[in-house]
């Protein structure tokens, strides 16, 4: 006889860990950590962007696809992967769990472990050098505009952690890694280009620019990130620029009206690919800011790098009138 007790009514009986276990086929478990993985909304991707984690409020596991800017719940999920509407993703999954039930028997919801994390908890500052200057330039970024936006050389930083075993601490060196830091002399972001995994460490949430802004031009566009607000910038344009934490994190609406109060026109400058795109439809649905991307490449600063100032110029000055007259 088959028992239908451990069947599922509705959504809220079926776990969450069981939905993201079972579709995007973890290789493990998922007792509380966080776990890594390549995008399956980005077939081309090579280094791993997507995040399966623990949202400790809701007690409920999520995903962050930093490649193309999904993000949600495990009814996102299911509807971003099948192109479902809520009421079919509601069924769908409902139906997949109970075969599921039926097939393999009763799904044990393990005990979430608490699970520590490392942190950056302090970084030693060097001075510049040759290479801090090959880097930096190839992108026209020069070290007053570095100084401008407090971007600093670092020797090394170290990240510490606490669990049942003690204080643990690590310490990342490396020829090029530096901090970026926020009008008090805080870091709130570590830059280590060329590094595949970590490209970008977090320290703390920050609007990147917004220190720095005069209120004494017309214009404000919004970059994806600050390499490309420091390069525009060097273009010598009458405008100001800032950048969120990066494109998937969208600029609250009381900042956003703050400053379309402040400026004639707003726009977003965004990176040419899937996440980007995705951006600057999403500024302009929830704000009514318009926005554009090169087409001479994925990002401002590597388009610079790869096809140099004047080039770049062409096409940047067209695409920024037109945008700014829409």
């Amino acid at each position: 006889m088959i028992s239908t007790k451990n069947l599922a009514r509705d959504e809220n009986n079926i776990p969450s860990t069981w939905v993201f276990e079972y579709y995007l086929d973890l290789p493990e478990r998922l007792t509380g950590q966080n776990v890594k993985i390549r995008s399956i909304f980005n077939p081309t991707e090579r280094t791993p962007s997507m995040w399966v984690f623990l949202d400790k409020g809701a007690k409920e596991y999520k995903y962050k696809d930093f490649s193309t800017g999904n993000y949600g719940s495990k009814i996102d999920l299911i509807k971003e992967i099948f192109n479902l509407d809520y009421s079919k993703a509601v069924f769908k999954l409902v139906q997949d769990f109970n075969k599921f039930t039926l097939d393999k028997g009763k799904y044990d919801i393990g005990e979430f472990k608490q699970v520590s994390k490392y942190k950056v908890d302090f970084c030693k500052e060097r001075q510049w050098n040759k290479i801090d200057q090959l880097f930096w330039l190839q992108f026209n970024i020069g070290k007053r505009m570095l100084d401008t936006y407090n971007v600093k050389p670092l020797e090394y930083y170290n990240m510490s952690k606490e669990d049942g075993d003690g204080l643990h601490t690590i310490t990342i060196s490396n020829k090029k890694i530096y901090g970026y830091y926020n009008k008090d002399g805080q870091v709130y972001k570590i830059y280590q280009p060329g590094h595949k995994s970590y490209k970008f460490i977090k320290v703390m949430p920050y609007i990147q620019g917004i220190d720095q802004l005069q209120y004494n031009e017309k214009y404000l566009v919004i970059c994806s990130s600050l390499k490309d607000a420091m390069c525009l910038k060097q273009f010598g344009y009458n405008l100001e620029v800032i950048a969120p934490d990066s494109e998937n994190t969208i600029i609250k609406p009381y900042i956003i009206q703050n400053l379309k109060d402040k400026y004639k026109k707003v726009i977003t400058l965004f990176d040419n690919d899937v996440a980007g795109v995705k951006a600057i439809n999403k500024y302009k649905e929830l704000f009514n800011i318009n926005g554009f991307h090169l087409t001479l490449c994925k990002d401002l600063s590597d388009a610079v790098c790869e096809h140099g100032f004047d080039k770049v110029h062409l096409e940047l000055k067209q695409l920024l009138i037109k945008t700014l007259r829409s």
